[in-house]
């Protein structure tokens, strides 16, 4: 079961790039963020016509998350628990069912800039409100795989210049530490699993030439359950994606799990 996770930075902008690289990469499950639409603006004839199951979470012009997903899908829900005041469309579960049941999670963790702030705070208690869902899904013992978005830098090896992000709310040592709360709960960095090395990146900036120099950050991250880690096969980064026409600023992340 390949799962990948692609921060596309517009459905209606990249929907070319996106099946493209679909076409070639075949995905069994596609976790997006950034549709940056609402449901029934997404296109989803081009994506059903290649066999895909299509569920939304969308919102108008910003934020929104999808699962395409080429096997069934079953109990899909939508929304981060934990606060009734917040509307941002940033989190989709589904269970995937091929040889065997695995819990996806699609998510898109806010920002946080500028830090301090509002904003920055919205991202620490969002995360702890993914910690508390998180711990809540473990209890159930199954494959779980939560892929996205992450908005945060977890190592100083996970940048390219890290001396240029440290007051950033991405690399931020408050945003570092959730990270971390969310791996001691038991989750694995799937990527990490399999690349411990630096100098692997999933976002680079359009501005001030970030892709020409390399000068990346990491991310979008696939964090695992332990039952879903013990079915881990590989992990990579399609790196090429960001160098083509109209890319996004992000690039495809996935995993593929003996499943």
């Amino acid at each position: 079961m390949k799962i990948a996770t692609f921060n596309i930075n517009g459905i209606k902008a990249r929907i070319d790039a996106l099946l493209d690289w679909l076409d070639e990469a075949r995905p069994d499950i596609a976790l997006l963020q950034e549709i940056k639409t609402v449901d029934e603006g997404f296109p989803r004839e081009p994506f059903e016509s290649r066999g895909y199951n299509v569920e939304t979470h969308g919102q108008k012009s910003f934020n929104g998350v999808a699962i395409l997903s080429r096997l069934p899908l079953e109990d899909v829900s939508r929304g981060l628990d934990g606060d009734d005041d917040d509307d941002h469309a940033r989190w989709i579960e589904a269970t995937v069912v091929g040889e065997r049941a695995v819990r996806v999670v699609g998510l898109y963790l806010p920002n946080g800039n500028p830090a301090p702030g509002p904003k920055y705070d919205y991202k620490l208690s969002w995360m702890e409100r993914m910690k508390a869902r998180a711990r809540q899904m473990l209890a159930d013992e199954m494959p779980i795989v939560f892929g996205g978005d992450y908005n945060v830098i977890p190592e100083r090896q996970d940048a390219s210049r890290p001396e240029a992000w440290e007051k950033d709310a991405l690399f931020l040592p408050e945003s570092r530490a959730a990270f971390r709360r969310l791996l001691h709960l038991g989750l694995y960095d799937a990527f990490r699993l399999r690349h411990p090395e630096p100098g692997h990146y999933s976002f680079w900036d359009y501005q001030a030439g970030a892709w020409a120099r390399n000068n990346g950050i990491r991310i979008d991250h696939m964090l695992l359950s332990p039952q879903a880690a013990d079915l881990l096969r590989d992990a990579g980064i399609d790196k090429e994606i960001r160098g083509r026409e109209k890319p996004s600023d992000h690039v495809p992340v996935w995993i593929d799990l003996d499943a």
